[in-house]
């Protein structure tokens, strides 16, 4: 049912109560009205036949029949004259005021006056006086059904009224409908024009307003989506450049370590034989050629310096906990007065770890000891290399001046870009990296790693 017959009920059913209560109402009064009268009537009936009825005592039964037949109908009273015998003499006559007609029974039964009746006796006969309210009921009824019609007609143009206001009122309702019906086919841009009524108008600005903010943040939606494809996006050639320049620092480590590395051994061990074989034909000859042995010699060591900075080759021939020995040790040889300790419980065989963690791990201790040593000049380091199955841990804490921050994993300021891109690796491993304050002084970098379970053959 819609809004407008639901009203237009409402109104129906409100009038008919008023209708009916009011013509409860008028039969009430009507009821009243009619015995009222009735009884007066038969009062006044009654009275002047009493009188009559002693003057004509002397005279007869005759008299008394003419009498009457003078008065002829007396209204709401039905007037019989008897004999001695209770042979009939005389009825009045029927009423000529709407000959024909009578009220429904039903109706002169809830609105007549109870029936009376009064018999005056005199020598030689007797007058029977009833009451007959029958004209009073039918005008009544009469009443009834010209009050009863106008009230129908006037509810039947109060509704079909209250109908037109009603369908006028709620006209712009057809629009409100018709707009989130577009809306919800996905047209974002519709809007309402400006609708009559207080109430209509309301809704019209709240709906304006309602798909003004719908396209902001359906563009604001557009313009994250668009940001987080572009973050993807960025992140994938992220990996994708680490992955390349990994692999070539691993080739040119491999060529130093295997070609240059021998050429530079030839050329050391070259220069040694021909200053043993010139130092007694030509001093300056073997002096130079011995020149040539010593920067051999130090570029090799150079070159071996930077191999393990470019990529540790150990960890690909004996695994990450060698690798990190390795480390360790190179530290303790360049940084003398530093305190080194490691706690290394991975057991190759129990823990599934690939190539890309692993090298994770590494670079994470190779960093959080760079970092301890040159910003943060610790005198002790510790590292520890856990693994439980589902995940292994790297935890480096040393003794340094610790981070600026209760979290520094990705500082704001400027630097710390090594913690960044490590950060970065580990979260794209599925891992997690914190750096915080030591309980002492320091700090502790942790970074966990989500590695499978090595299954026994």
């Amino acid at each position: 049912m819609t809004l407008r017959l639901k009203i237009n009920a409402i109104v129906s059913l409100l009038t008919l109560l008023f209708v009916a209560t009011m013509l409860a109402l008028e039969l009430r009064t009507m009821h009243a009205s009619v015995q009222e009268e009735v009884i007066a009537a038969n009062r006044v009936a009654v009275q002047l036949l009493n009188r009559t009825a002693r003057l004509y005592a002397t005279q007869g039964t005759p008299a008394m029949l003419l009498f009457l037949q003078g008065v002829g109908r007396v209204r709401s009273t039905d007037i019989t004259l008897l004999d001695a015998q209770e042979r009939l003499l005389y009825r009045s006559p029927p009423s000529a005021y709407k000959a024909g007609r009578d009220a429904p029974r039903w109706f002169a039964h809830l609105a007549a006056p109870p029936p009376m009746q009064l018999s005056i006796d005199f020598p030689d006969g007797k007058l029977i006086v009833r009451s007959n309210a029958s004209r009073a009921l039918l005008d009544v009824w009469d009443d009834s059904v010209l009050l009863t019609a106008s009230a129908l007609g006037l509810l039947l143009i109060v509704n079909a009224g209250v109908f037109w206001l009603v369908g006028r009122a709620t006209r712009p309702f057809a629009d409100i409908v018709a707009a989130l019906d577009q809306l919800q086919s996905g047209r974002f841009d519709v809007t309402l024009r400006p609708l009559p009524g207080t109430e209509a108008a309301a809704i019209g600005t709240a709906f304006n307003r309602m798909v003004g903010m719908l396209r902001q943040h359906i563009e604001t939606e557009r313009r994250a989506v668009r940001a987080e494809s572009r973050l993807s996006e960025s992140r994938a050639l992220g990996r994708w450049v680490d992955q390349r320049i990994e692999q070539e620092r691993r080739l040119i480590a491999r060529e130093l370590h295997d070609e240059l590395g021998q050429s530079v051994t030839a050329i050391r061990s070259m220069a040694l034989s021909i200053a043993q074989r010139v130092q007694a034909l030509d001093a300056q000859a073997g002096q130079a050629a011995r020149l040539i042995a010593t920067e051999s010699a130090r570029l090799y060591t150079a070159m071996h310096g930077m191999i393990p900075r470019l990529t540790p080759l150990v960890l690909d021939r004996f695994g990450l906990v060698a690798a990190l020995e390795d480390l360790l040790e190179r530290t303790r040889s360049s940084h003398e007065g530093v305190e080194i300790e490691a706690q290394l419980d991975l057991e190759p065989g129990r823990v599934a770890l690939d190539a890309d963690q692993a090298l994770v791990l590494y670079r994470a201790a190779q960093e959080g000891i760079t970092n301890a040593l040159r910003h943060g000049q610790a005198r002790r380091i510790a590292l520890a290399l856990r693994g439980d199955g589902p995940a292994i841990e790297l935890t480096l804490t040393d003794d340094g001046r610790g981070p600026s921050g209760p979290d520094a994993s990705r500082p704001a300021g400027a630097g710390h870009y090594g913690l960044r891109w490590l950060a970065e690796r580990v979260e794209s491993l599925g891992g997690a990296l914190r750096l915080e304050a030591a309980m002492a002084s320091g700090a502790r970098l942790t970074v966990r790693l989500p590695a499978g379970a090595v299954q026994e053959p």
